[in-house]
């Protein structure tokens, strides 16, 4: 190489450096004089550095409380039995047992799903899942092996009481499933539910009260559909698929119906066209809790939708209810409530509602 081309080497590599000194001379003037006003003043909530992050001990389940998961593990979850099978018992039910040598499935019961409609009464079968151990309602597809069976014929409901012949038929089915599985059985006397049937519908005759406060219109006006749709919106009721409006609780029970005083069913696609003479607000006594104060809460209702409606409140005689009049109507319930609860039936309940369906 000669010195020409070494002397002009040194020189690029001179310039280079040079190059480089300048923009990092620019740079720390820049830095110098802008950086400041784009420094962060607060920390950004979404970015965390690494060493405060907390490494969760269970991954699959971040949001788990620590002192919850203690509590969990320490005191495992009991499972849950169908609320039917706790509900089946001798004083509502012709109740049947059957206990295989082993497991089987609902096919087993054949001959009672294809009955289950004879006897006039609902029919109920809860079984003993072999695996879990637990008691489930059984349906007549269930994929389930069972090792022993509820077999419940109800005894009564508002059409009244279950026959002893209906008895008969219930447990000359339920023998016969027994046998062709032999297996063990429980059958109670047919003749001593009959009489515990009859002596249940007399005492549930006289607790079954359906209260109407009935809403007329002053004057001879008429209620047009859409104008009780709105009213009856506005305080919470709701169009159902029995052509009454209906006021539920958190669980979807009925507290309250409003409907037509004569029937006449309320549907969406003749609302427009519909002329009402007169509404009915209904409590049906044993079939919500607390009835007392649910009456009170219905006074209250009836009175809102009177106003709204410029309507008076009357009884079925066409006659306006009188505060005495409402206070006679609550006394009533009182009585009712007390002799259901020390009938062992808790108005609102589940067996309530089987029993006064």
């Amino acid at each position: 190489m000669s010195e020409l081309q070494i002397s002009l080497l040194l020189i690029g590599v001179v310039v280079v450096l040079a190059l480089y000194a300048y923009n990092g001379w620019q740079q720390w003037q820049y830095r110098r004089k802008f950086g400041t006003a784009f420094q962060p003043q607060h920390a950004d909530v979404l970015v965390r550095p690494a060493q405060q992050e907390e490494v969760a001990d269970h991954p699959s389940e971040p949001w788990l409380d620590p002192k919850m998961e203690q509590v969990l593990l320490s005191e495992p979850t009991q499972p849950v039995v169908d609320e039917i099978c706790v509900l089946l018992e001798p004083g509502t039910d012709y109740l049947a047992m059957i206990i295989p040598q082993k497991p089987v499935g609902a096919d087993a019961l054949a001959q009672l799903w294809e009955q289950r409609f004879d006897f006039g009464k609902s029919i109920q079968v809860c079984g003993r899942n072999a695996t879990s151990g637990q008691w489930e309602k059984v349906i007549a597809d269930s994929r389930v092996a069972y090792a022993e069976f509820k077999l419940a014929l109800q005894l009564v409901n508002r059409s009244g009481a279950v026959t002893e012949n209906r008895l008969l038929d219930f447990r000359d089915v339920v023998r016969r499933i027994a046998m062709s599985l032999r297996a063990n059985m429980t059958l109670p006397d047919v003749a001593q539910a009959a009489v515990c049937a009859l002596e249940l519908d007399k005492f549930c005759a006289d607790m079954d009260q359906m209260i109407g406060l009935n809403i007329v219109p002053s004057g001879k006006r008429i209620l047009l559909g859409p104008e009780i749709a709105r009213v009856a919106e506005q305080q919470g009721l709701s169009l159902q698929a029995d052509g009454a409006f209906h006021m539920l609780d958190t669980r979807g029970h009925t507290l309250f119906s409003l409907g037509s005083q004569d029937n006449t069913p309320f549907q969406h696609h003749t609302l427009p066209a519909m002329q009402i003479t007169a509404l009915t607000l209904l409590l049906d006594v044993p079939r919500v809790e607390l009835p007392t104060q649910r009456f009170d809460q219905m006074v209250a209702l009836a009175q809102q939708l009177a106003s709204d409606l410029r309507a008076v409140i009357m009884d079925d005689h066409q006659v306006a209810l009188s505060q005495a009049g409402m206070l006679l109507i609550r006394e009533q319930i009182a009585t009712i409530e007390t002799h259901m609860l020390a009938g062992n039936i808790i108005p609102g309940s589940s067996k309530a509602r089987r029993l006064f369906s």
